[in-house]
């Protein structure tokens, strides 16, 4: 049989690269120096016919902070402080790395780290230019001052990191920093921690409980939301909360779902600067909702307190292990690799994603694939749900919401976990440890024919590698998924289950904008937006910018002699000029897609290559043009929408949407600079919902819902590239061998002997 590289090369473009532009040779020339030719002096290739010379740099220009880097950072800041005051008040929300520029990234990936590609170097008359060094790793950190209420961005280039680790001092240097004005930065644990205290501590909300029958405050759960903006009331010159308040009813159960009998009736305003409550009315009395004997979903506690007892062992064994390779954070998986990054706002990031095709090598097909926002509107018009519509990237931050996974549980088999490290409130460090996972999964059948005249059959099983983590932002959880596949797809899909966001009715009320879910205890309908942002460099070499989009509807064709039986339709195409006209919706009645192109770059049927985004359930806001969270949240008016690449449009809603009262702020306003996209460095900005209408199903733990898309090669390859799979041993088995007996009904008992028994 012949070897999946083999395979892959007959079906493979033999087009010539072409090589760097000079304008990636003078944005290094700072950090190289030419050589006649590239040093053989490896000790082990890293790659097949790649000789590598021993390189002095530990880390990766994408690689995210270590511990080690992020108190050389908070350090830096801290002492950078004009006095004791300023020092003491500063309050850490983000620290994260700064991305290089793109040539930056592509010095590292030829020469420094794998991938290891020397073609990529720049040359000049003399040869391959190789540098020798990379610029120094740099920090930003969202600092707020406490004192002042004031936001401030630094910039720290970390020039040596190691030294904390023995007990020295920080050896950070401030680049920059900048005083950001009215604006606030995402709420932190810390935060919602302290305001719980507060306001379980305030005499008129003890007194308010009371009225409820609630003397024991230890059953009272206090959840801050972020107030959003409604108003001039909410502007960022204060730093506010409105919790939503629950109750326990079983002191003695840490497990116990609270969530199953919200407070209603009472308003807080927090200050969350101060910490104080400095706006208090106990409205209305609603009573709380009744003990639900099914708000619990512990062992043992669910549907009656019997847990099924007919569940079988299912085992994931690799007896070889995986087939990815991980180094660092680069990995490796049949013919894909990629780099795993992790920032505290966004989660997982995955960079640098490109497939290794046969004899056209590694062919890039993105610079960075994430989730950098998400929106929970909800449809209730009354007290309090009215005011939720939380962005709980740029609020609450997703990466820093995450938590560790177990296994045997979150994922299965043969696994690799990354940790992550985050700033706390205060500047310390703590790492989330099995943060990411990494495993590969069965995915049914990948293509199977069966030839009726001969009987002979050929079936391929797919599999699939997936990168993931899981977050947790107050009653629900949100699992965020990348899966590769063989046939050259990528998949991103959101796993959203947790607990439902409740409300309480009077005796006798409903509510047509929710769900009964139990007496007195109903769910509002809601919608969750997310939003994947994607830098796209398909076929593109480092310093090549020759992408474009182009929009596909399927349309059925007129009537007349070119279609005599009426049964016509064609795809039709449509290139996405500028900025402007690359503001697109999802049609399924015409089959949209959305095509990312390499202009200079063809497959053998002359066809231009690249990858299509194809759409999977969504939906657009319910809500009315005018509605007050759509004023922060404009970017949820399309699907799509397709911008020019600006190192500084990173976030949909701008970079801090918390009491955010600029309207429109983010892509709203980017896209009308109307840039062109016919030849040019594209990103996609591709947003999809899903409405939530809660079900008694849902109750007392959501089933996962999932949701997402799917970036497909679309004239990528000239044929199929999982035709190269190889069948699975364990097809070759005898089906006898793992074929499940029958069971065998007893034999039925005489009839005389059933009279007697």
């Amino acid at each position: 049989m012949a070897s999946a590289s083999q395979k892959t090369t007959a079906c493979a473009h033999h087009g010539a690269s072409a090589p760097p532009p000079p304008k990636l040779i003078s944005a290094v020339e700072s950090v190289i120096r030419p050589v006649d030719s590239i040093p053989d002096t490896a000790k082990k290739p890293a790659n097949k016919g790649i000789s590598v010379t021993p390189r002095s740099e530990t880390k990766h220009p994408l690689d995210p902070l270590s511990a080690a880097e992020i108190s050389v950072a908070v350090a830096t800041v801290r002492a950078a402080g004009a006095n004791p005051e300023v020092r003491d008040s500063m309050r850490f929300i983000e620290v994260g790395s700064v991305e290089p520029e793109k040539h930056v990234v592509a010095l590292a990936d030829a020469y420094f780290f794998p991938p290891f590609q020397p073609s990529l170097l720049p040359r000049n008359k003399a040869g391959p230019v190789i540098p020798m060094k990379l610029p120094p790793r740099r920090a930003r950190l969202v600092v707020y001052n406490k004192t002042s209420n004031e936001t401030s961005v630094w910039i720290v280039e970390l020039s040596s990191v190691h030294a904390v680790t023995r007990g020295g001092h920080h050896r950070g240097r401030v680049v920059s920093s900048q005083v950001i004005p009215d604006v606030q930065p995402p709420m932190d644990a810390e935060e919602y921690a302290e305001c719980e205290a507060i306001v379980k501590d305030f005499p008129p909300f003890i007194e308010a409980m009371k009225r409820r029958g609630i003397d024991d405050m230890d059953l009272v759960m206090v959840d801050p939301w972020c107030v959003g903006y409604h108003s001039e009331a909410d502007a960022p010159s204060r730093r506010l909360a409105k919790p939503l308040l629950y109750c326990r009813t079983d002191s003695d159960c840490p497990m116990e779902n609270g969530y199953a009998r919200p407070v209603e009736g009472i308003y807080i305003l927090v200050d969350m600067q101060n910490m104080v409550v400095i706006e208090f009315e106990d409205r209305k009395f609603v009573p709380l909702p009744p003990s639900d004997p099914l708000r619990n979903y512990t062992p043992g506690e669910s549907r009656g307190g019997v847990d099924r007892s007919d569940v079988k062992p299912l085992e994931i064994i690799q007896p070889e292990g995986p087939s990815f390779r991980v180094r660092g954070y680069f990995v490796e998986w049949q013919k894909w690799n990629f780099r795993i990054g992790f920032t505290p706002r966004e989660g997982l990031v995955i960079h640098s994603v490109a497939y290794v095709d046969g004899s056209r090598g590694r062919r890039p097909v993105a610079h960075r694939l994430s989730f950098v926002e998400m929106v929970v509107p909800y449809g209730d018009p009354n007290e309090p749900h009215y005011r939720k519509n939380a962005f709980d990237a740029g609020e609450d931050g997703l990466g820093k919401n995450a938590h560790s996974l177990k296994k045997g549980c979150d994922c299965l088999g043969s696994i690799k976990y990354f940790d992550a490290h985050f700033t706390n409130f205060t500047g310390g460090v703590e790492t989330i440890e099995n943060c990411v996972c990494l495993h590969e999964e069965d995915h049914g059948i990948l293509w199977k024919h069966q030839d009726w005249r001969t009987g002979l059959a050929e079936v391929r099983r797919s599999r699939r590698l997936t990168v993931s983590f899981f977050c947790t932002v107050a009653n629900y959880e949100y699992g965020f998924y990348w899966h590769f596949y063989q046939d050259g797809k990528i998949e991103a899909e959101v796993k959203l289950t947790g607990i439902l966001s409740l409300g309480a009715l009077q005796p006798g009320e409903t509510r047509k904008y929710g769900t009964t879910i139990a007496p007195g205890l109903y769910a509002p309908v809601h919608q969750h937006f997310f939003i994947a942002r994607m830098d796209m460099s398909v076929d593109c070499k480092p310093g090549e910018a020759y992408n474009q989009v182009v929009e596909v509807n399927v349309k059925v064709d007129e009537p007349g002699e070119n279609n005599i039986h009426n049964n016509a339709f064609y795809a039709e195409e449509k290139l996405l000029r500028s900025e402007a006209e690359a503001t697109r919706d999802c049609d399924p009645f015409s089959a949209r897609h959305w095509i990312v192109r390499n202009t200079r770059t063809v497959n053998r049927t002359g066809q231009l290559t690249g990858f299509k985004l194809v759409p999977g359930s969504n939906c657009l806001p319910l809500a009315r043009p005018e509605a007050k969270f759509l004023r922060r949240a404009a970017f949820l008016k399309h699907n799509l929408w397709v911008t020019r690449y600006a190192p500084d449009e990173k976030f949909p809603g701008g970079e801090f949407p918390n009491q955010n009262p600029r309207a429109g702020e983010g892509l709203a306003t980017w896209v009308k600079q109307n840039r062109s996209l016919e030849e040019s460095d594209v990103v996609l900005w591709y947003v999809f919902g899903i409405i939530h209408v809660p079900r008694l199903e849902d109750w007392p733990v959501m089933p996962v819902e999932h949701i997402g898309f799917t970036l497909m090669p679309h004239g990528f390859f000239n044929c199929s590239p999982a035709v190269d799979v190889p069948p699975s041993p364990a097809c070759e088995l005898d089906t006898k061998d793992s074929e499940v007996k029958e069971v065998v009904a007893p034999k039925p008992l005489q009839t005389g002997l059933l009279s007697k028994l």
